[in-house]
């Protein structure tokens, strides 16, 4: 029997696939074969031998150890698109934030006392932006989130430009024919009125927003960051601020120093916070636990390959590897060695991991010295039996 430790607070619709199928969760459980969290940080989170998964309810997972986990041969799920319509919503009122000092007016006019009405006509002023109509906006980062952004910006009149080297084809399909397509980042940022970025934190994206960037932005560029804070070089992204090279900045992530500078508006870590994108992402977190703990299936993960067998109630073993030459035949073999034969087989792999999944005619009596061979085969890093006939 498996069990799952749930941290943070899981959206219900999400905690019910586990009832399905009588899968204990708990906030307290001990010795857990996998967990589903939001957005608590576990890297200093000590973990038991017996975790073989976790979820992230959400798309960023910067909050999961993901190298450890790899090493250990450790699955790490996401929810790519579950919470996409929540941070495009967002983000475009981002985009209006950015260019009509919607909030800075706000706090002005609640102070207001006595003859409101003059005292509104006569500070207005302050607050004129422009409109989006018209304007161009690079939106950087095309997957589930920025190809909606990216649509809805078409639907209210401004001209588009994308950029995303790694698009894939399901992602291509959505996206809107008006959308013109950069290849080169340089020459969208130069092009662009306003920036919108929607790109995962890692080596080569963390402090992109940096000095070089802005420097071939346009004067009084706008930029609106709903994907992660570390994409940004904030000393840099003050001075800009200071100068006037950015006109307004308008982020999801706050720190000290942003709240301090001119011409931002902080939100609180809003992009997500909608019921419907909690519940969406925990649903999609739970299946993807559920499938991997019953049937070894892999969707959705940030450190495997997506690797799917349909199961057909015969023994299945999950094997994790090296990504290295002459795998599967030492695999292949191990079974041989054993007398048991291959039903059915898949392998596929991502980087440095490679994952098997192979049905078993019948496990029989050699079974557990199967497994015991295989956890001896050089460069394997985990072996489970998923399910026994």
């Amino acid at each position: 029997m498996y069990s799952i430790l749930t941290i943070n607070s899981i959206a219900e619709k999400g905690l019910e696939n586990f009832r399905k199928d009588d899968i204990p969760y708990s906030a307290d459980a001990k010795d857990y074969d996998a967990i589903i969290l939001r957005s608590k940080d576990i890297h200093e989170m000590e973990q038991p031998e017996s975790l073989l998964a976790v979820a992230r309810a959400g798309a960023g997972y910067n909050n999961i150890p993901v190298d450890k986990m790899s090493e250990k041969g450790i699955v790490v799920f996401n929810t790519p698109g579950a919470n996409a319509n929540a941070v495009k919503e967002l983000t475009i009122g981002g985009l209006i934030l950015a260019s009509r000092k919607i909030a800075e007016g706000i706090i002005w006019a609640k102070d207001l006392k006595g003859d409101v009405a003059s005292q509104v006509e006569d500070g207005k002023k302050a607050f004129v932006g422009p409109e989006l109509i018209g304007k161009t906006l690079g939106v950087i980062g095309l997957g589930a989130i920025g190809a909606m952004v990216a649509n809805t910006a078409i639907d209210l009149g401004m001209d588009v430009l994308g950029y995303d080297p790694f698009i894939d084809i399901d992602a291509a399909w959505h996206l809107s024919a008006a959308i013109g397509h950069e290849t080169d980042l340089k020459a969208l940022v130069a092009k662009s009125d306003y920036i919108s970025i929607h790109v995962p934190v890692n080596d080569s994206t963390t402090g992109m927003i940096n000095a070089d960037f802005l420097a071939g932005a346009k004067d009084g560029v706008r930029i609106v960051n709903f994907a992660r804070g570390e994409l940004v070089n904030e000393d840099d992204l003050i001075a800009a601020l200071e100068c006037g090279k950015v006109a307004a900045y308008v982020s999801d992530f706050p720190s000290e120093k942003l709240l301090a500078a001119k011409n931002t508006t902080m939100v609180p870590h809003l992009g997500a916070s909608t019921p419907e994108s909690e519940e969406n992402c925990a649903i999609m977190a739970a299946k993807q636990l559920v499938a991997y703990l019953k049937y070894g299936n892999i969707v959705n993960s940030v450190n495997f390959p997506n690797t799917v067998m349909p199961y057909t109630g015969k023994t299945r073993i999950a094997i994790v590897n090296s990504n290295v030459p002459s795998m599967i035949s030492k695999i292949t073999t191990t079974f041989a060695d054993e007398g048991i034969n291959i039903d059915n087989m898949v392998n596929r792999s991502r980087g440095d991991l490679a994952y098997t999944l192979i049905d078993v005619d019948s496990f029989g009596d050699n079974g557990e010295e199967l497994l015991k061979a295989l956890r001896a085969v050089d460069g394997i890093v985990r072996v489970r039996l998923v399910q026994k006939a």
